[in-house]
């Protein structure tokens, strides 16, 4: 595993790479005040909107002058829901569905309409608002996989770093990898990284015939040098130690520009992306936002658990994500 980094070396190699990482957010405070600073703000399509918790992040972050809502549910239960928590929408765009299916369709309906830019999953399953949005006639698909895109701010790293795919894609095929790495490196495209460097993580740095995830990582990498995966630097397979410490890469003679300084982190499979993204949340009190990214536009999908900041984060996120349409 390698050994920690003492905290005087950790905070000068901090230092030094501060020019390095001038393209790239170092925290979320950055990417709030990114966002607020955008001429208009973002209009986000609740669909099954009659629920408190999610309407109390829209509140946060109506006030902020990050998004307008568009709500889709059931209309009384969302008016007494928004005079409760002096969320204010205006009258058209408050749609009256009270069947969460319906009210899913609805949602992906009033994208296609120009309505909103971005969706968000309300009461109801994730299962309800993605069978509309992967509807091959009617739905947001663009060809690819859709893959679940999470952004960590991390206590002790230097910026913030993506994890995927942790919530969609369960024992993704090597193709679906190199799809989970276009739908990522896109996404930070659009939140202004000009060449993202990807890590795709595995327990070893080395090619072992014994572990296909090895196999896997080496060939995304070759496929990126042969620019089937562009705009990024792609290393594979490599050791989540390395990926994220420059101090063990130098010990363990690795030499590579993702290093120490990775802007995602591709997992072989969801089980290790749910344990490593818990693992920042829980154990190590990091902050951490996510939306399905490989559709249309962002599909925001936090779970019941979701701490109210997790929410307000995501919304941040789609928005920032959303910033040139």
């Amino acid at each position: 595993m390698g050994n920690p980094v003492r905290a005087e070396v950790f905070f000068e190699q901090k230092k030094g790479r501060e020019d390095q990482v001038s393209m790239v957010l170092k925290n979320y405070d950055e990417l709030v005040a990114k966002v607020k600073a955008f001429p208009k703000a973002k209009r986000v399509i609740v669909a099954a909107a009659g629920d408190e918790h999610t309407l109390e992040a829209i509140v946060h972050a109506q006030k902020e002058g990050i998004v307008v809502p568009v709500l889709v549910g059931d209309a009384a239960v969302i008016r007494e829901i928004c005079e409760k928590i002096s969320l204010t929408v205006a009258e058209e765009d408050i749609y009256d569905v009270p069947n969460p299916d319906e009210a899913a369709a609805k949602a992906v309906a009033l994208i296609h309409e120009g309505k909103g830019d971005f969706i968000m999953k309300g009461k109801l399953e994730t299962a309800q608002i993605l069978k509309p949005v992967v509807n091959k006639e009617t739905g947001l698909g663009t060809g690819r996989v859709m893959s679940h895109f999470v952004l960590d701010e991390l206590p002790y790293y230097h910026k913030l770093i993506v994890t995927t795919d942790g919530g969609m894609m369960t024992y993704p095929t090597l193709e679906q990898k190199r799809d989970i790495i276009i739908n990522t490196v896109e996404t930070l495209k659009a939140l202004d990284y000009e060449n993202p460097k990807i890590a795709c993580v595995a327990a070893v740095e080395k090619v072992n015939p014994k572990m296909p995830e090895t196999i896997e990582a080496h060939e995304l990498e070759e496929m990126n040098k042969r620019g089937e995966i562009k705009d990024c630097t792609v290393c594979g397979p490599i050791s989540l130690d390395i990926a994220l410490d420059k101090e063990i890469a130098d010990i363990k003679g690795f030499t590579n520009p993702v290093a120490g300084d990775a802007d995602a982190l591709i997992v072989p499979n969801i089980h290790v992306g749910n344990v490593l993204g818990k693992s920042i949340t829980v154990i190590s009190r990091g902050r951490m936002a996510g939306f399905i990214v490989g559709a249309k536009v962002p599909i925001v999908l936090t779970s019941r658990g979701s701490s109210a900041e997790e929410k307000f984060l995501s919304l941040v996120l789609a928005s920032a994500a959303t910033a040139s349409k």
